[in-house]
């Protein structure tokens, strides 16, 4: 098992990537939708978890001179991640 839905989903944390153009998927959130539908999940394609990747902090893509971009990674800095 994977001890919490939490430990499972920043196990799929991917390092910094580079925000110079807008994606809309990962590798990271191709290899969870993978898994998750491998596990009898429903409606998680690569997509849908990256907007979640995205809400939950898992990735940064704000543009390199956003304001918010600064502001999230010390939040994610700030993070205890689950499971490590």
């Amino acid at each position: 098992g994977e001890g919490s839905l939490a430990a499972y989903v920043w196990r799929h944390e991917a390092p910094p990537a580079d925000a110079s153009a807008p994606v809309s998927t990962s590798a990271a959130s191709i290899a969870m939708s993978k898994d998750l539908k491998k596990r009898g999940w429903k409606f998680v394609g690569p997509t849908t978890v990256y907007a979640f990747m995205q809400a939950m902090g898992l990735v940064n893509d704000h543009a390199r001179d956003c304001v918010t971009r600064a502001e999230v990674e010390r939040a994610r800095a700030a993070f205890n991640r689950p499971g490590r």
